[in-house]
């Protein structure tokens, strides 16, 4: 690994979660020849053995920009983890109704075109619940993400936008959701993360706390079935990393919240080897 020249795509400098401490854990996994670029800039790969967007961060932001590094990296045939065909297809979460198709179990979801109060009333009575979760079929990071309640107006942010509805699990706050980590298809770890009290958000930047747990069974089935069925959809093979995330609903239900194949937090200060079966897995194919 030590001649490997690697381009991890970062956020643009004023993006404003911080991510060194995973810079930090990527530069002592793959070593001084991980350079990271902020993937606004990035535009010449002739010199990396290999670009990966593990630390993409903020790229739902200019969507128009992502999808055209993608395009860009598959015209020029650059090496990619994971592959530029499973970035482009998981970077809309509209791949969930593709996954529920699949007999894949997730978060029930209405695929709104255009946000309004109708649409939120015909959800409510469709999932027959009255909180609702609104978030952007492409975001990360809980950005654009809101909790409505039925005497809550529509924001204004994304009023009019092409959105996803979901019910609001109450199991969030009461369990917590899980995440499950795969390198090279095998699993690796796994934690539990439940947000601040009165928050429905698990992310730290909102108050989120995790901790490294023992995922049940019904979480590591459903885990593998998703990964499966993507690997059936999109015609790919294994992956060099996935993070699987998964609510238990209020009937017992184990559902696919997310799969993570562009940037997750791996959270490998909990995997029992420090994130060795990682580092191995995203050079092993170079």
């Amino acid at each position: 690994m030590s001649g490997l020249r690697i381009a991890i795509l970062c956020p643009t400098p004023e993006y404003e979660e911080d991510w060194s401490h995973i810079q930090a854990d990527y530069t002592q996994l793959l070593g001084a020849n991980a350079v990271f670029i902020d993937w606004t800039k990035a535009d010449d790969f002739s010199s990396f053995d290999l670009v990966t967007p593990l630390l993409a961060w903020g790229y739902p932001r200019d969507c128009q920009r992502w999808f055209g590094l993608l395009d860009q990296l598959e015209a020029e045939n650059v090496p990619v983890r994971n592959p530029v065909s499973i970035l482009r297809w998981n970077s809309d979460k509209a791949y969930l109704a593709e996954l529920d198709a699949a007999g894949i179990p997730s978060v029930p979801t209405i695929l709104c075109p255009l946000l309004d109060r109708v649409a939120l009333e015909d959800a409510r009575k469709t999932f027959n619940v009255e909180t609702l979760i609104v978030k952007p079929p492409i975001s990360g990071g809980a950005d654009g993400t809101f909790r409505l309640n039925p005497s809550d107006i529509v924001p204004e942010s994304v009023a009019g936008q092409r959105m996803m509805i979901q019910p609001y699990l109450p199991n969030i706050a009461e369990e917590g959701e899980y995440s499950l980590f795969y390198f090279a298809g095998v699993f690796s770890h796994s934690i539990l993360k439940r947000p601040a009290k009165g928050d429905f958000r698990v992310q730290e930047q909102y108050g989120g706390r995790e901790e490294g747990i023992i995922a049940p069974q019904g979480a590591l089935m459903l885990a593998q079935r998703a990964l499966a069925a993507t690997a059936e959809i999109t015609k790919t093979g294994t992956l060099p990393y996935a993070r699987v995330d998964i609510l238990r609903d209020g009937d017992g239900v184990f559902r696919l919240m997310e799969l993570e194949l562009i940037e997750p937090s791996l959270f490998l200060r909990f995997a029992p080897d420090a994130g060795a079966a990682f580092a191995q897995a995203l050079v092993s194919s170079v």
